[in-house]
């Protein structure tokens, strides 16, 4: 008997700058059975992002119609702008086996553990230091200063929740972070919680005992 198993929703949170986009991107193209939880959000679009892959990109009307609802999986409010993950799509994904990815905050993630406990396992990556996640944030030349600013505060406040995550990693090595988080991942696979058919084979096992 082949074993089955629920997919894996894995969480990967992190202040604006510490890593998270860059080891997540890493994992999906190592990973074949990983896809991304492509979320809605009504913040405007960026340079180079494309509507259906990096976000679904909605009116605060339509994200409000979608949140009462009942459509979303989580929600939150993030930098002004609010983010939250389809119902439907990650469900459907999940008991088919596949595992899912998702780029969330800490109030997005406490939301998945109230709703998804059993297929969710979640990792915070902290930066090496404020002044290199300061260097970090300026290097991408996505933000302001005054942006720059509000997401180094905002990092006090996402730090504090690091308790709330099942494993905390501090990304000072892009390289060994990502095997790191590759390892997490193949732990839940495995586990126990995911198997959707052991107690059949065990049956089947002592089955086998009995017609000896």
């Amino acid at each position: 008997m082949n074993l089955t198993r629920r997919g894996v929703m894995l969480v990967i949170a992190s202040p604006s700058g510490a890593g998270k986009s860059s080891i997540t991107r890493r994992l999906l193209d190592e990973q074949d059975n990983l896809t991304m939880s492509v979320s809605v959000t009504t913040r405007p679009m960026r340079k180079g992002e494309v509507d259906g892959k990096d976000y679904h990109f909605v009116k605060t009307k339509t994200f409000d119609r979608m949140r009462d609802a009942g459509d979303l999986l989580e929600w939150a409010e993030v930098h002004s702008n609010f983010y939250g993950t389809p119902v439907a799509d990650v469900d459907q994904k999940i008991q088919a086996g596949q595992d899912v990815v998702f780029d969330i905050d800490y109030q997005g993630t406490q939301q998945l553990y109230e709703k998804r406990r059993d297929h969710l396992v979640s990792v915070f990556l902290l930066p090496p230091s404020i002044p290199e996640l300061k260097s970090r944030l300026q290097g991408r030349a996505l933000d302001s200063e005054e942006v720059i600013d509000r997401r180094l505060q905002n990092a006090r406040v996402e730090m504090e929740h690091w308790a709330e995550y099942d494993y905390v990693l501090i990304n000072d090595d892009l390289e060994k972070t990502s095997a790191d988080v590759t390892n997490i991942l193949k732990t839940a696979q495995i586990s126990r919680a995911r198997q959707t058919n052991l107690s059949g084979f065990i049956k089947e096992l002592q089955s086998q005992i009995d017609s000896l």
